[in-house]
């Protein structure tokens, strides 16, 4: 298996990072194709990527999607959007090695932190941030639709 991140854009990689999401939503509902525009947008951006961890046949088993936030308080952290790995291929070492990718990419970008939520109801999710090193951090998160 290999980790990397995302440098071109295909359908193929589209529609799988599709299907991915769909196992993620809690729902299991499906929220339509992802533009090419959205991949473009994060393959040219400095501070948004998308690993993905490969098998030897190049099919993407899992995906994390990072960004760099800053802020003069907190000068530079990483925020992981959305991480999954394939149903079938949980607990054979895929989320660590995304894990691992996670922290180096946030290393290199010259980030302090890596950050993100975690819903209720995620208790497999949970353990697995707490058994790789993170820890909970007090607080709320908010969301405003504009």
């Amino acid at each position: 298996m290999i980790v990397e991140t995302l440098k071109s854009y295909s359908p193929e990689v589209a529609t799988r990072i599709r299907e991915l999401l769909i196992e993620l939503s809690r729902s299991g509902k499906d929220k339509g194709e992802i533009p090419q525009e959205w991949f473009e947008d994060v393959i040219n951006s400095p501070y948004h990527d998308l690993l993905v961890a490969k098998d030897d046949s190049d099919r993407i088993l899992g995906f994390a999607c990072l960004s760099v936030t800053m802020g003069p308080g907190i000068r530079k952290n990483a925020y992981l959007e959305d991480f999954v790995v394939d149903s079938t291929m949980r607990g054979q070492g895929t989320g660590s090695a995304l894990w691992d990718g996670m922290q180096n990419w946030a290393k290199e970008k010259g980030c302090k932190n890596l950050e993100f939520t975690c819903g209720n109801g995620r208790e497999i999710a949970q353990q697995f941030y707490k058994n790789h090193g993170a820890s909970v951090y007090d607080t709320n998160f908010f969301r405003k639709e504009i």
